[in-house]
């Protein structure tokens, strides 16, 4: 059982960052994370896609 953790912003710019779910990921000790920067009008998430076809049986 791993721990994976996802984040997620809704732009590209540097207006918001990723930093902040980034820290809280790896404090809780996930072991592999994945990230996108996409609007939310944009269903293409190619980050979340990794993510869950990476999850194994047991991963939270």
């Amino acid at each position: 059982m791993s721990l994976i953790g996802y984040a997620r912003v809704s732009t590209a710019e540097d207006k918001q960052l990723l930093d902040r779910q980034l820290d809280a990921l790896n404090e809780i000790g996930c072991q592999k994370i994945f990230t996108d920067k996409a609007s939310g009008s944009n269903s293409e998430r190619p980050g979340l896609a990794e993510c869950l076809a990476y999850l194994r049986p047991r991963d939270v």
